[in-house]
């Protein structure tokens, strides 16, 4: 049997069950008049925002790609365009059966919850299908007809550039809203979450796509594009042939154990958590089972497969960690919600000092899965460990814009004044939701970094360097400046959520009036509050990007390849405990504040959840735009160090 239609076949596969899904999700009813009105307002401002953030994406990609082709020859454009639209595309599609199925989960939520978990969950895996499959599907076909894996760096590119742009735009967007929201509707003015009299709260539910859905989808499509990408470029290096197609096999076994792992979703009582991890777990298990077959018929021998088991259990394990930091059942949340009794300054302090603790146990299990998985299989090995990390990416896609998905259905209920009964089944929901959430945004930063070690592997290869000797000075100076972009690039993304929160909430005291009285009687000007995240989520885009790219470049040029290296470890160490420490904590941060308003420390309308909602909003700007945009940042660093020493290869061998 020739292997290598197996990956082709399989992102055919995901591609077909995702489009099944989505037929039978939008046949189901959607909803009350009131709740597909305000399901038309979120998609007005969805695909609004999206249509002008890859408008101005295109622009820039033009330029670039011009650029590229004088300076990197016409094959790297090509793959270069590829992976900009197959990355915008995840995006597109994503967001798409977001708001077209946020109504259909409320809508379920009141015949159950049995039907609300069932449609949220299956409307998560059409994403999660989508962009896995259109990842395996454009990365394999493109090597198909080129023949080289070194000729799809720039595919990579594509990807990696696009999702800066998904992730940071989304990530400001969202909590200008968010901030703005949360600090003079609910601390100021006392109304409940998602309370239709707040002007700012369609844009929050907005940003629920354009950054949850949107952002995370391109974060993960680069990801898993550069993963594959370094892994074939190392395997074909090493072991020839067999070491390129092991890879694309593991990942396309993957998508087909994810599918398998969705029948198992099923609501056991009122158990959601248990159910939608118990389709991780059979998902992890297949494709441990079938990589071991797999690993064998290829190498007749068992290290590769070791290797991608590695990665497999820091998965299960980096949602275990994730979970015990972010669940509202848990310690760590409960100690910030109790914090919060004596003010916002206890809780912040305490927040800090549960988020510098919770990168602790992720980092140690990261550092010993790299020593593992270079002692069964070299560096072959380490690229390994990411391949098996992402091998169920489409079951963590599914969970993450399950989230999301329930988290803008839960505020049409609230908005549209629903019963009681019917927020109670969405309100246990979405607490699982977040919980997801949260563990899918540390997920996301694992594949990064593993992402990442993969290119260092692939980077060290492909310049051929036999290490990077640390001593040398201008090693040491690219190390530095590697690790100061992390902070330099969290602080131009903060500094940007900061300036649009302040004119959103500007302009939703102008709302409000001096009086601070404000009735149903007056539709609020929700359009005014989207233009401003729109408008300032754009402009914060272009420097992180700009910086990604001249940086590594400018070190290459001026210092040479092992110092280049150098910039790439650097920025690495750095990103890595810095995007723990910001999303882990935010996530603690957000769910101590709904432990509080759940009813516990006196409930909602208390000092404690006044302090609770200041935790949650200095939170909201790492967990959800600097975390998670950083995680992209480090990752386009290291396919343009890449790029960069394989491109007069590439060159020549087009010419």
């Amino acid at each position: 049997m020739n292997l290598e239609i197996v990956a082709p076949i399989s992102s055919f596969i995901a591609l077909v069950f995702g489009a099944y899904l989505a037929y039978s999700i939008l046949k189901k009813p959607k909803g009350t008049e009131r709740i597909i009105d305000i399901s038309n307002s979120i998609k007005i401002g969805t695909t609004a925002y999206l249509n002008r953030q890859f408008t101005t994406a295109a622009i820039f990609g033009i330029v670039l790609s011009l650029i590229i082709y004088f300076t990197l020859g016409p094959i790297t454009t090509l793959t270069f365009i590829f992976g900009a639209i197959f990355s915008a595309l995840s995006a597109y599609i994503g967001v798409l059966i977001a708001i077209n199925t946020n109504m259909r989960t409320a809508e379920s939520a009141r015949r159950g919850i049995k039907d609300a978990l069932n449609t949220s969950f299956s409307s998560g895996t059409i994403v999660g299908m989508s962009l896995a499959g259109l990842g395996l599907l454009g990365t394999t076909c493109l090597y198909f007809y080129f023949k080289d894996p070194f000729l799809l760096v720039g595919l990579g590119f594509g990807a990696s550039l696009i999702g800066l742009f998904a992730r940071v735009g989304g990530g400001i967007y969202t909590k200008a809203a968010d901030v703005g929201a949360d600090l003079v509707g609910k601390v100021e003015m006392g109304f409940p979450e998602d309370d239709p009299r707040n002007p700012a709260v369609i844009a929050d539910q907005v940003g629920d796509n354009v950054g949850d859905v949107a952002g995370t989808g391109s974060d993960v499509f680069q990801s898993y594009v550069c993963t594959l990408v370094a892994a074939m470029i190392l395997g074909i290096t090493i072991y020839g042939q067999g070491g390129l197609i092991y890879p694309m096999i593991v990942l396309g076994i993957g998508i087909l154990s994810s599918i398998i792992g969705t029948f198992f979703v099923k609501v056991n009582h009122i158990d959601a958590r248990n159910a939608i991890n118990r389709g991780m777990y059979v998902a992890a298990i297949l494709i441990s089972i079938i990589s071991a077959f797999v690993s064998w018929e290829i190498f007749h021998d068992f290290k590769a497969f070791y290797a991608t088991f590695v990665g497999i259990i820091v998965v299960i394990l980096f949602a275990y960690i994730a979970e015990h930091y972010t669940s509202p059942d848990k310690i760590a949340v409960r100690r910030i919600a109790k914090a919060s009794k004596t003010g916002a300054a206890t809780n912040i302090i305490i927040g800090y000092a549960i988020s510098f603790e919770s990168m602790t146990v992720p980092i140690i299990v990261f550092s010993v899965s790299i020593l593992a998985a270079y002692y069964f299989n070299g560096l072959y090995g380490i690229t390994l460990l990411a391949v098996g990390f992402l091998s169920i990416t489409a079951t963590f896609i599914a969970m993450s814009s399950y989230g999301s998905i329930v988290d803008n259905a839960h505020g049409m209920i609230e908005m549209a004044g629903l019963s009681s009964k019917v927020n109670k089944v969405m309100n246990k929901l979405d607490s699982v939701g977040n919980v997801a959430k949260a563990v899918c945004k540390v997920y996301v930063i694992g594949t990064s970094a593993l992402a990442q070690v993969a290119l260092i592997s692939a980077f060290i290869s492909s310049a051929h360097l036999q290490t990077i000797d640390v001593s040398k000075p201008e090693v040491i100076s690219g190390m530095l400046i590697g690790g100061m972009l992390s902070f330099l690039f969290c602080s131009l993304i903060i500094k940007a959520v900061g300036r649009a929160s302040y004119k959103m909430i500007e302009e939703i005291r102008r709302q409000f009036g001096r009086n601070r009285k404000f009735t149903n009687r007056k539709k609020p000007n929700y359009a005014r509050c989207v233009d401003i995240s729109t408008k300032y989520a754009i402009r914060g885009m272009f420097l992180p990007a700009f910086l990604s790219m001249v940086v590594p470049i400018g070190i290459g040029i001026l210092f040479g390849s092992e110092a280049l290296g150098g910039l790439i470890i650097g920025n690495l160490i750095t990103m890595l405990p810095l995007s723990l420490f910001m999303i882990i904590g935010g996530a603690a941060w957000d769910n101590a504040k709904k432990f509080i308003e759940a009813g516990n420390f006196g409930g909602k309308g208390t000092p404690a959840h006044a302090a609770a909602v200041i935790g949650d909003t200095v939170g909201d700007p790492l967990k959800d735009s600097a975390g998670p945009s950083l995680d992209v940042f480090v990752n386009l660093i290291g396919i343009v160090a890449l790029l960069y020493v394989t491109s007069s290869l590439a060159y020549f061998v087009f010419i």
